[in-house]
């Protein structure tokens, strides 16, 4: 007889309680709490079993005892997929995909499936019919050559069945919040249906070295569904970002343990699916015929790829009591700081003024490089003075404003060049060792907010 209990899991973060309890002592979340049945079977045979899979005793060896093995990344056909993920799939690895809903995740995942050549792909969908299925892939591509399977199934177990008979190369599930194991008497989508399901494909991905794709759906919050154990079971976290009203969207590598955890990939999304955007810089630098003050460009990094974002600032007398802050794509607590070292360090009166900002093309930066741009383009925007298009920045500002170095200066310094900008300001410690010689640009080195600004504005 198996014996049953039940539990209470809070369904923000999934801690686990005996009883009830009012708030999360976890997550400090309020009647987040909700009771679930656990059936713990007295012989539990495991989900995924396979005939190659033995049972070994594992011992200790010494570090310099162990061999280490080339693992060959298996490309996927996607040159921004591959950049994320640091190569390429590695076998056995396990990814998740979260992001809002409507914004593409399910094409991305199917055209990695058709793209994918030479491999055998199983597709199980918990959410979509064969016939929708198919649908979307005939407009993707039209003529599909690649050995691509769709399952609409989720049980696990019927799932593993399938697998079992099919041996794929490559699983994408979507998505793991329908699927739901017969060793859980509780609905999909719970914390303990999340975790169980997801440590069953963790298992079976390790055991067969198949890599598995995952696919999430996110909270209001913005944060992954489910038990925030989910993230620290699979190997790499990614998160598929856009606005709806606009045609980009980012991927975006939040961990990644076979590679940088700050890697961007940018797509254009179109009737016939998701297109890659090889040069970012060109589309998040806009086309404009005359000079307008309030824009700024910088030079910018996510993870290892430099990128040109153009930077807008609007800053009016403030027709209410109140001056207003607001910042889209940047955090509006440095932009007040920013704010602060300008009122103080410079003497501009902007506490009487609104503030406005914008990254250009949506995306959403946390590179401390852009601090001088950013506070280009306020100045330009307060003294309605226009800085030249020919004119990019890459610098941090501190609180005495001075300006401070940033790191990777030549790999900025190229990508300026290569778009034909004229001259780039820099740290004046950044142009210690450079040798600017290399450059087809002018490299202006500053100290101080002050210097910048007789450059730029006399």
């Amino acid at each position: 007889m198996s014996k049953t209990k039940s539990a209470y899991f809070c369904q923000s973060c999934g801690y686990e309680s005996a009883k009830w309890l009012g708030k999360c002592p976890s997550c400090s979340q309020w009647n987040t709490f909700v009771e679930e049945l656990i059936e713990k079977p007295a012989s539990k045979i495991p989900a995924w079993k396979t005939t190659q899979s033995t049972q070994r005793l594992n011992k200790p060896s010494k570090v310099s005892d162990i061999q280490l093995k080339a693992e060959e990344k298996l490309g996927t056909g996607d040159q921004e997929l591959d950049r994320v993920l640091g190569g390429g799939l590695v076998p056995g690895s396990v990814t998740l995909i979260g992001g809002e809903p409507g914004i593409g995740k399910s094409t991305l995942m199917l055209q990695l499936a058709l793209n994918v050549h030479g491999k055998r792909v199983l597709y199980v969908s918990g959410e979509e019919s064969e016939q929708q299925i198919k649908m979307r892939a005939e407009r993707i591509t039209p003529n599909p050559t690649s050995d691509c399977y769709i399952l609409a199934e989720t049980s696990t177990q019927h799932i593993f069945k399938q697998i079992e008979a099919l041996e794929p190369d490559l699983v994408i599930v979507d998505s793991i919040q329908t699927l739901h194991s017969a060793h859980i008497d509780s609905t999909p989508g719970s914390v303990s249906q999340v975790r169980e399901c997801a440590a069953e494909l963790l298992k079976f991905a390790k055991e067969t070295d198949t890599p598995v794709f995952l696919i999430g759906h996110i909270t209001k919050d913005g944060t992954i569904a489910g038990p925030k154990v989910l993230e620290h079971m699979v190997d790499t976290v990614l998160q598929f970002e856009g606005d709806r009203h606009h045609v980009y969207r980012i991927l975006r590598s939040v961990k990644n343990r076979f590679g940088a955890a700050a890697e961007l990939g940018i797509y254009a999304m179109h009737n016939q699916g998701l297109r890659e955007v090889s040069n970012p810089s060109e589309i998040l630098l806009s086309q404009r015929d005359e000079q307008l003050s309030g824009i700024a460009i910088s030079a910018t990094l996510e993870g290892a790829r430099p990128m040109l974002i153009e930077t807008q600032a609007l800053v009016s007398p403030a027709a209410y009591g109140t001056p207003q802050r607001s910042a889209n794509g940047f955090d509006t607590r440095r932009m007040n700081m920013l704010l602060a070292v300008l009122e103080k360090r410079c003497g501009f009166r902007l506490s009487v003024s609104d503030v406005f900002l914008n990254i250009a093309g949506g995306i959403k930066v946390e590179d401390p490089a852009i601090d001088l741009a950013i506070v280009a383009a306020i100045i330009s925007s307060h003294e309605d003075i226009s800085i030249s298009a020919k004119t990019c920045f890459a610098a941090e500002v501190g609180l005495s404003g001075e300006i401070r170095a940033v790191n990777r200066i030549e790999q900025r310094i190229l990508e300026a060049e290569k778009l034909g900008f004229e001259r780039i300001l820099i740290s004046s410690f950044n142009g210690k060792g450079l040798s600017k010689e290399k450059f087809n640009i002018e490299i202006l080195e500053v100290s101080k907010i002050d210097d910048a600004f007789s450059v730029l504005f006399g």
